[in-house]
């Protein structure tokens, strides 16, 4: 995988992958970044870095990291009263690397996605996490709703965002739940058509951020930061 960006290379370089990464190549003005200063840099043109990336947004600098390594959602579970991220069907590379970049600010223990029908950890996924991929778990399932009644088997309680609802059930307001004491799963919906009726209906409570604007929902990345840093700022308190 060819990782590219400041950000993306610099915690490839320091993340989970350090060892694996071989070659950076930079531009004159990206290799002086102090964060390259003890690697071997082979000096490239911009131009020559767009082609080996495939990308303009490269920023000067890419690196040759390596395959991504998934986590295993059984060790997710395993931890502590954790604090996990499940995604139904985010197609978006942007929405998943913005998802995955607070799930990592906010201390999450990991983020699970689908193994079909969903984006996966590309390179511009890490581009567009900042890198936090390098650092944040991430696991794939072949199925999320069966992923979520494990999930409740050890001790956690899933919670689906749904502005509208799902299954005739009528979501609570995101700040009136303890998400306190046992393990949290956070269950974010697609762009388009949010929960699936079977994930949905895999939650133990469907919550919902309030909409006071003339628009009708806000972005699934947008989302998740509300409502982690809800739940960050909750269990600290109890902490």
């Amino acid at each position: 995988m060819i990782v590219y960006g400041r950000n993306a290379v610099r915690e490839a370089l320091r993340g989970r992958r350090a060892a694996e990464v071989k070659d950076v190549w930079a531009s004159s003005g990206a290799a002086r970044e102090p964060w390259l200063a003890d690697r071997t840099v082979r000096m490239a043109t911009g131009e020559e870095i767009e082609r080996r990336c495939g990308s303009s947004g490269h920023q000067g600098v890419c690196a040759d990291a390596g395959s991504y390594h998934y986590s295993g959602a059984d060790e997710l579970l395993a931890r502590r009263s954790p604090l996990i991220v499940a995604l139904d069907q985010i197609q978006d590379p942007q929405n998943l690397g913005a998802i995955c970049r607070t799930a990592e600010c906010v201390g999450a223990d990991g983020v699970i996605i689908p193994e079909r029908r969903a984006a996966e950890v590309t390179p511009a996924v890490c581009k567009a996490s900042a890198g936090a991929v390098e650092h944040l778990p991430v696991a794939r399932v072949r199925n999320l709703a069966d992923f979520l009644a494990q999930a409740r088997e050890a001790s956690c309680w899933c919670y689906g965002a749904s502005a509208e609802g799902a299954e005739g059930r009528t979501p609570v307001d995101y700040g009136s739940v303890d998400y306190c004491g046992d393990g949290v799963v956070l269950v974010l919906g697609s762009e388009g058509s949010g929960l699936r009726p079977r994930v949905a209906k895999a939650c133990d409570e469907l919550i919902a951020l309030p909409l006071h604007g003339r628009i009708e929902s806000l972005s699934v990345s947008a989302a998740a930061a509300a409502l982690l840093y809800e739940i960050l700022q909750i269990r600290a308190r109890t902490s």
